[in-house]
């Protein structure tokens, strides 16, 4: 099959369309993100809510990967990825029509389950086609298409009509020609039995890579909640401490990060796990403390400076943590441990920024920014000093023994 694959002519290859279809999902993920603002004053929605509105997608993002992950190599590629896309129309759809945050949460649940489906299978399909170009596209693609998504929802509720609805009726048509254009493209993968006990998640952490787990979790952790506190409340924050309140300024800000972590992730690939950890680490902690210097003074520049050096950081970081733990794992092993980190991470992406949401409500962003640039930087810094005290430890043990 994998043969078959790559003597597949270029004109027929597969991998831009997975590539677009991938992008488009995590590009639809994004597009709430510049409309929690404009959510907020319409709906009369406490910021509390709104991080709600976001967290529950990554928990249904979470338990579609853990439950129904591992489907399309059961039951093939195509009908799993035309499974998706029907689930995401049926979002867009519930977005179109939302008049209230129980509408917002059926649609984000549903964009959760639809976009952990899709991801999945379409990664699958991707490295079916070719294992090199699929891991990177499988890397690059979610980044590209949530800066895209980000940035373009931004322009539509700025100079388009109907702002709250626009970007989903457009998502909508997008998925619906993808959902007819899926069966034109050729089955990568194949169907094996064992679909029943597929949907039984799998977590385990091999020994052998307990202790480097737990070395990169702060890392991980700090990066995680990072992601998620630019994607559910950094425009409100920029609105609140610039008084810009031009949807495309805080839609640039998201979208800088997503650009920076998709470009640090192409140019740092052949790194070590090690070096990409030291390397993120250190561009976290400048491109934070920028940020908050941005939002003290409430200078949109040093935001975005700010948030580039930060991005780096934020996408160098998932690639030495995924780097440094799953070269550790046998072939048997890789899934039920991939299994374990989704859940660390989506879990740090969604509970800080629901505790974000009553800090704000509370406190106001300006500190609120202040509290989790100030932990984020210590747990990161905490977790690189672990692995270089590791590191350490482990080039004694040669001349002890």
């Amino acid at each position: 099959m994998f043969r078959a694959a790559n003597s597949t002519t270029t004109s027929r290859n597969p991998i831009p369309f997975h590539a677009i279809t991938l992008a488009t999902f995590f590009g639809a993920s994004a597009a709430p993100t510049p409309l929690y603002r404009i959510y907020q004053e319409n709906l009369a929605l406490s910021p509390v809510l709104i991080t709600v509105i976001f967290a529950v997608y990554a928990f249904a993002l979470l338990v579609a990967l853990l439950i129904a992950g591992s489907i399309s190599d059961h039951l093939g590629r195509k009908p799993v990825i035309f499974t998706a896309l029907v689930l995401e129309i049926v979002a867009m759809a519930l977005f179109v029509v939302a008049s209230g945050p129980g509408w917002l949460i059926a649609a984000r649940i549903v964009q959760g389950l639809a976009t952990g489906i899709a991801g999945a299978s379409i990664g699958a399909a991707l490295v079916d086609v070719d294992r090199a170009k699929g891991q990177l596209v499988n890397s690059i693609a979610p980044l590209s298409g949530m800066a895209v998504g980000a940035i373009g929802t931004s322009a539509l509720i700025q100079y388009g009509p109907f702002p709250l609805h626009l970007v989903y009726a457009i998502l909508l048509a997008a998925f619906v020609g993808q959902a007819g254009a899926i069966w034109a493209t050729s089955e990568t993968g194949g169907r094996r039995p064992g679909f029943w006990n597929s949907l039984k998640p799998t977590i385990s952490i091999p020994p052998q890579v307990k202790r480097p787990l737990a070395l990169v979790t702060p890392i991980n952790i700090a990066n995680w909640t990072l992601g998620g506190f630019y994607l559910s409340l950094v425009p409100s924050l920029v609105a609140s401490t610039t008084g810009s309140r031009a949807p495309l300024t805080g839609g640039s800000i998201v979208t800088a990060l997503m650009v920076s972590g998709a470009v640090a992730v192409y140019l740092r690939r052949s790194k070590s796990g090690t070096a990409n950890l030291g390397f993120g680490t250190a561009a976290t902690t400048l491109g934070i403390l920028t940020v908050v210097g941005g939002v003290h003074l409430g200078a949109v520049p040093l935001l975005l400076v700010g948030t580039f050096l930060t991005g780096a950081g934020f996408g160098t970081n998932f690639l030495g943590s995924i780097g440094t733990i799953m070269p550790l794992a046998k072939t048997d092993e890789r899934a039920g441990l991939l299994s374990a980190f989704y859940i660390q991470s989506y879990l740090a992406f969604s509970l800080p920024a629901i505790l974000a949401g009553f800090l704000a409500k509370s406190l106001g962003y300006q500190l609120t920014t202040d509290l989790y640039a100030t932990a984020i930087i210590l747990v990161t810094g905490a977790g690189l000093l672990g692995l270089r005290a590791e590191a350490s430890r482990a080039a004694r043990l040669p001349a002890c023994g």
